[in-house]
């Protein structure tokens, strides 16, 4: 099911035989290895040798450790040195500060500093709103982790999180213009975490939350919320979230159904999968049935955590019990932020007619797409490589950017099924179909669209 891509790209450099054979010696041997070339360079040219630089797409690293082996295997060649493309974007970080304003003699930097800046000081001082009108509070978001959940990863801690976070700050600013900035937090304290965000609040419009484990995230969130004045939004649930419920209601619309009259299955009840079911029980679906690594969420089910307490008693409305299986019997759609290949085409066919399934495991989903399309009328994932990728990166930059221009205090629910709907709406009528029920990530459309439904949702809140 995967193929090469260029989250796995290396630049070999090579040392080759000046023949008219080497070029494809060396295309060959890439590809006897499962390796897909996209760029090759002559560097030198020598009598008795040429340098290459041969650039390819790979699986895995060690993957691409067979690939450069394999070439290293060729008669007269020799590997000099690979280069692993991802890292070397890394280098030095993703992002950085730039001045907006022009330091160029003693009359800017009495403006930008001492002295002129005692003024602002003193007029946010006697007015503390002023802060949103005069600093960098009215654009800036914090990036905020523990590193206990990152990625599919798992518990990496702070510093290795903080790739991630550059990562999404760079995003905030590429798709809303939004300043965002990494706070990596080196505690795993529910007390501390909060208490350190709390601190540092008066800096920022927003606050996102991302890589915390569930349940903690739970709390964190909600305290944060009940604590702050400005929103405070935990991506990997309410950024998930909006964009499921936005891609089904197209899916619901290509294949003619109702959400009130279909069953849905949520698997995965973490922070994203409690959420998505939240946000789903805003919409009036017929039933949702949410299943977690120890089968079917019921209310009888013994050993139940607050939040999967919560689940049962709002979900499963014949209190049914059983696993994954059996609960896809009679089913109209599957949403799984779960694990991977956890069932397959013959579990599909159980489902009812013009079934919908989205796989969102990353990077390997739930089920195999292509098994999958054997009996499903819509196959979603949150790959890059296959059709309708479930993608965060549709609504927290335009929610943001909403929040922001609305000088907005909170979140609520009717912001976050605004910035659903305003994903679902970029896809029009002549467009919509079984492939295409969400926008590109690329779609440069689809934040101003966000963000205008959210800002008007948080004006009329206020």
């Amino acid at each position: 099911m995967p193929v090469p891509g260029p989250g796995y790209s290396i630049t070999v450099r090579l040392e080759a035989p000046p023949s008219a054979s080497a070029a494809g010696d060396l295309a060959s041997a890439v590809g006897r290895a499962g390796g897909v070339i996209t760029a090759f360079d002559v560097v030198e040219s020598h009598s008795d040798r040429v340098i290459i630089d041969l650039t390819c797409n790979a699986l895995s690293a060690n993957h691409a450790k067979d690939i450069t082996d394999t070439l290293g295997l060729l008669p007269g060649v020799a590997v000099r040195k690979v280069s692993d493309r991802t890292f070397l974007v890394h280098l030095g970080g993703k992002i950085e500060i730039s001045s907006k304003v022009p330091l160029r003699n003693r009359d800017d930097l009495s403006r930008a500093y001492t002295p002129g800046v005692a003024r602002i000081c003193q007029a946010i001082a006697e007015n503390p709103d002023d802060a949103r009108r005069l600093t960098i509070k009215r654009n800036t978001v914090a990036v905020v982790t523990d590193g206990s959940a990152v990625l599919g990863l798992g518990n990496l801690g702070p510093a290795a999180a903080l790739p991630v976070m550059e990562g999404k700050a760079a995003l905030f600013k590429k798709f809303a213009g939004v300043d965002a900035w990494p706070v990596c937090l080196d505690t795993q304290d529910t007390e501390e975490i909060i208490r350190a965000v709390e601190l540092i609040a008066p800096v920022y419009g927003g606050i996102n939350l991302e890589d915390i484990a569930a349940p903690r995230c739970f709390e964190i969130e909600a305290r944060l919320r009940e604590k702050l004045d400005i929103p405070v939004f935990h991506d990997d649930q309410h950024g998930t979230a909006i964009v499921v419920v936005g891609a089904l209601r197209n899916a619901l619309r290509v294949v003619g159904k109702k959400i009130d009259d279909c069953k849905i299955v949520v698997c995965g009840v973490g922070a994203a999968g409690s959420a998505i079911i939240r946000l789903l029980l805003k919409q009036g679906p017929g039933d949702v049935v949410a299943v977690d690594v120890d089968g079917i969420v019921h209310r009888d089910r013994p050993g139940l955590d607050d939040n999967l307490k919560s689940i049962a008693a709002a979900t499963n409305r014949s209190n049914v019990s059983g696993r994954l299986h059996d609960a896809l019997v009679g089913a109209d759609v599957f949403i799984g932020v779960s694990a991977p290949n956890l069932f397959g085409a013959e579990q599909v066919a159980t489902m009812n007619p013009d079934a919908i399934v989205f796989a969102l495991a990353n990077p390997d989903p739930e089920i195999d797409p292509m098994e999958a399309q054997k009996h499903a009328a819509i196959v979603a994932t949150g790959r890059s490589d296959f059709p309708n990728q479930i993608n965060n990166v549709l609504a927290f930059p335009g929610v943001f950017r909403g929040l922001l221009d609305a000088n907005a205090h909170s979140i609520t629910d009717s912001m976050l099924l605004a910035a659903a709907n305003a994903i679902a709406d970029v896809v029009d009528g002549d467009r919509l179909n079984a492939s295409f029920i969400v926008p590109s990530v690329f779609d440069s459309t689809v934040a101003p669209a966000v963000a205008e439904a959210v800002r008007k949702a948080a004006t009329g809140a206020a």
